[in-house]
């Protein structure tokens, strides 16, 4: 990745100094939408050249076609809006198909301010060769969209698709029902309007209202189905606002992110963004999963003050960031905020990124631990204070970091209750006791679309017994401790593991337990465990496919060994699968429900499986292992029966039980 060119490094200082000089309000009377804010910066003479967002692709230089300044997003924003409505109008459904990048975040903005509800989803790749398409199938059932905005090569592929014989006849008509509208096509006069910059001009507001729905952003689907949420243009504005005070964001603030646009925090700080006056340095997930060390050089380069990562990712960074091979320095002594999302946080996990990167100039106060869902538009708190946050001296509960502070005085969640409520009676439960995370605040969101009684379960509760505001029940488990009443979020109601003696256990503990009992051969963050017949399953994946029988079996009693000793929870059975079998959400967090699905539906590409009874025996089973020496599993031409299979001195009977479609698991049948 080149560095920026000098002429606009000398660019961002005038600005920079500009501002500091600039008279203006950073607390700026607050806007019922966020377009408006954009509107209100872009006829700001300090902020019309200023960069609103940066697209970064590794590898390529900074140029003026990867910045777009705020007069520049406010004119193409008003240019794609009035293209929009020769087609359509105010009120109508679009879906949106583009990629990441400034083209993404230019539509999105252009939606709101044409009055459309936007529909924005990952595009799946249009040849659909690898059955992707389920959820754009589940989005245009569910929110019906008049048309679908995309670039015009992927309106090609589609148009190729669409012709196709062997393609899905249901999907054909859903696409072949869309008006197609070409990113390109409604971005066609923008340049013309540039010369709007000349002056201020102020026009009366056409757009979106604070009450009207701008927005579908579907759930991440960790605990089920991907559910729509509609999201009026006033919530998403109250949230984005309660966000930049909550981080003390403001127009000097940069922000770097990696996160998809599409939904949660990735598009949250594009909001966040324009409601700070702030600038934002984007790149995409795939750029940083490929080499992580980009996201620490962008914060370098541009002297990040905040960066969101994923509580998942700060391991992979410790471990693949390259901080010893890369030619540019890494220096993070600029960042104020640095925001941990996803639960569950880990301080061990924090601390070790911390002391790995103290040296490089990251502050510990930095450390902003989070938490938020979608049903809330995204953010709901932090723990974070400016000035007085220290992750050694921050509390942590059962090895995990706070995500908010309760206390009286927070002025930060003036109007933000957040509550903890016994899942059952739907009672108030005092601090120390665990129960579900009830939230209530002009941030919610107005319900599911299309699902009046889940609406009316979720966004509609009430405590018992007791006059209240309705709140929106987070699904969440949560905990308050200590004087300050810090808010732990300890993990998911629907994937609480019940055991034998009324306990109960977060499926995440015994995920990381599995890990930690043989960490150079299984994947960090890549487990799931579940019940299954009142048996605990953990379904690991490898790091490689290794298939000396001698090795899977020490694994798989090491997995249920480690468990036993650091949660006191016998594992009934244990997976060991391939690399990627576990299924993710888009955000990376694992959905269990979905592994289970796919682990009784004989879909895991198995290595080994391994049962243990009550007195500690075990048997085993293999998957689509094909070994061809001695100590490795042969199916041969057999269609079942018993295999013996040498293993060192000892020898096992191992009953392989086969159909039309390949092994079934003879092991995980018994539980059925």
């Amino acid at each position: 990745m080149q560095t920026l060119g000098k002429t606009t490094q000398t660019q961002n200082r005038k600005h920079t100094t500009m501002m500091n000089y600039e008279n203006y309000d950073p607390s700026y009377p607050d806007q019922p939408v966020v377009d408006l804010y954009l509107q209100v910066w872009a006829n700001l003479p300090a902020f019309r050249s200023k960069p609103a967002f940066v697209w970064v692709e590794d590898g390529s230089a900074i140029d003026a076609k990867s910045t777009l300044t705020y007069a520049q997003l406010n004119d193409s924003v008003q240019c794609i809006a009035s293209q929009l409505l020769i087609p359509l109008q105010r009120g109508d459904t679009v879906v949106v198909l583009c990629s990441p990048g400034l083209e993404l975040v230019e539509t999105i903005f252009g939606c709101q301010r044409a009055g459309l509800l936007s529909v924005p989803i990952s595009p799946p790749d249009p040849s659909f060769t690898n059955q992707n398409f389920h959820h754009l199938i589940r989005a245009l059932s569910q929110t019906k969209p008049k048309a679908a905005i995309a670039h015009p090569t992927y309106i090609t592929s589609i148009n190729h698709y669409i012709s196709s014989s062997s393609s899905s006849k249901k999907l054909v008509h859903m696409l072949q029902s869309l008006h197609w509208i070409s990113t390109v096509d409604i971005k066609a006069k923008d340049r013309k309007l540039q010369h709007s910059q000349l002056g201020p001009k102020f026009s009366p507001y056409k757009g979106c209202r604070a009450e009207d729905v701008y927005l579908v952003q579907y759930t991440s689907g960790a605990t089920g189905i991907p559910k729509p949420v509609l999201v009026t243009a006033g919530s998403a504005a109250h949230n984005v606002r309660t966000a930049r005070k909550a981080y003390d964001l403001h127009p000097n603030s940069v922000i770097v992110s990696w996160l998809p646009q599409y939904h949660d925090c990735g598009l949250m700080f594009l909001l966040l963004t324009i409601v700070s006056g702030a600038t934002s340095v984007l790149t995409s997930p795939t750029a940083f999963v490929n080499r992580p060390r980009l996201w620490l050089e962008l914060i370098t380069q541009f002297r990040a003050t905040c960066t969101p990562v994923p509580s998942f990712a700060l391991p992979l960074v410790v471990k693949r960031g390259g901080i010893d091979k890369g030619t540019s320095p890494i220096h993070l002594w600029s960042l104020q905020n640095l925001l941990i999302i996803n639960e569950p946080i880990y301080r061990d996990a924090v601390e070790q990124f911390v002391n790995v990167f103290r040296t490089f100039g990251l502050k510990p106060s930095s450390i902003s631990p989070s938490y938020g869902l979608a049903e809330n538009c995204t953010f709901v708190s932090t723990a974070w204070r400016a000035c007085s946050n220290d992750v050694p001296n921050m509390p942590s509960y059962n090895k995990l970091l706070p995500s908010a502070r309760l206390g009286e005085n927070d002025d930060e969640l003036v109007d933000m209750d957040i509550i903890v409520v016994n899942e059952e009676t739907h009672e108030a439960v005092e601090d120390g006791i665990e129960g579900e995370i009830w939230v209530s605040s002009p941030s919610n969101a107005s319900g599911y679309l299309a699902h009046p009684t889940m609406t009316r379960e979720v966004y509609y509760a009430r405590l018992k017994n007791k006059v209240s505001r309705c709140f929106l029940r987070t699904g969440d488990r949560g905990v308050v401790k200590g004087d300050e009443r810090y808010l732990f979020v300890m993990g998911r109601c629907a994937d609480v593991i019940k055991r034998k003696n009324h306990e109960e256990i977060h499926p995440h503990y015994i995920e990381t337990a599995a890990h930690n009992s043989s960490p150079g051969f299984l994947r960090a963050g890549c487990s799931a465990a579940f019940e299954i017949s009142n048996t605990v399953v953990v379904v690991v994946e490898m790091q490689r496919s290794e298939k000396e029988i001698g090795v899977l079996r020490k694994i798989c009693e090491g997995v249920r060994k480690g468990v036993a000793e650091e949660e006191r929870v016998e594992v009934g059975m244990v997976v060991l699968v391939r690399s990627g079998s576990v299924p993710k959400t888009t955000s990376g967090k694992i959905q269990r429900w979905a592994a289970k699905d796919k682990l009784i539906g004989g879909k895991m590409s198995v290595l080994m499986e391994m049962r243990f009874g009550d007195y500690g025996d075990s048997f085993s089973s293999f998957g689509t292992i094909i070994g061809e020496s001695e100590g490795k599993v042969d199916y041969g031409g057999g269609r079942g029966g018993k295999t013996k299979v040498g293993v060192g001195e000892e020898r096992e009977d191992i009953l392989l039980s086969f159909s039309s479609n390949g092994p079934l698991r003879p092991s995980l049948l018994s539980f059925l």
